[in-house]
């Protein structure tokens, strides 16, 4: 667990080295901005989706967030309200599965 700097992105380029992972950003960097505006990213949780190992095209940035007002849809990730997220997470332990069901 860590707090998310101003300088860190995630990477959903397929061709990239660092594919699905958390970066540093750079003026070139292609990659996902995690401190953002709208603060849905305030609380972070990595699903660990297509990590080991990393398989290109499979799938990145599956996190569970903060949700829009509304609970209006994500792309591709889910989101809850902050009461619900903070309480995820009090259950949570370092040996904690969450599976996600269609």
């Amino acid at each position: 667990m860590r707090a998310i700097r101003a300088g860190d992105g995630w990477c959903e380029d397929p061709s990239d080295r660092n594919y699905n992972r958390l970066v540093k950003l750079s003026p070139r960097s292609a990659a996902d901005r995690l401190k953002r505006d709208d603060r849905l990213y305030d609380l972070v949780l990595v699903l660990g989706h297509n990590d080991k190992p990393r398989v290109n095209g499979k799938g990145s940035a599956i996190f569970v967030h903060l949700a829009r007002e509304g609970l209006t849809p994500t792309a591709g990730c889910i989101a809850l309200s902050r009461r619900d997220l903070c309480a995820l997470l009090a259950e949570l332990r370092s040996d904690s599965e969450i599976w996600v069901l269609p």
